[in-house]
């Protein structure tokens, strides 16, 4: 039962950085956009940032709407990217620590 466990835990963990460099990536794109350096009408750029929108929208959404931008700058990628790092780090290892101890390793 400890291995389908490590397994979970690694596969979480794993899914979560790639949400979390999803986000930072998504958010370096969008000031790149917005500061005209790069532009959507180049096509691997828009497939690129749709493809990021559709990953990081559904969870961005929710806080941007509790959290009103700060000076016009949207600080909801910050607040995500420390909850996936408190999951991460926190919540992730303690979860995977009680499940080994509750089936005695």
């Amino acid at each position: 039962m400890a291995p389908i466990i490590h397994f979970v835990y690694f596969i979480v963990s794993a899914l979560l950085s790639l949400l979390w460099w999803a986000i930072v990536i998504s958010a370096v794109l969008s000031w790149l956009v917005a500061f005209d350096i790069i532009n959507l009408r180049n096509r691997a750029v828009y497939s690129i940032s749709t493809f990021l929108d559709r990953v990081t929208d559904p969870i961005l959404r929710p806080f941007r709407r509790m959290i009103p931008p700060l000076g016009g700058v949207d600080i909801s990628p910050i607040i995500v990217l420390l909850i996936i790092s408190g999951v991460q780090n926190i919540l992730l290892p303690a979860l995977r620590n009680s499940l080994l101890s509750l089936v005695g390793y």
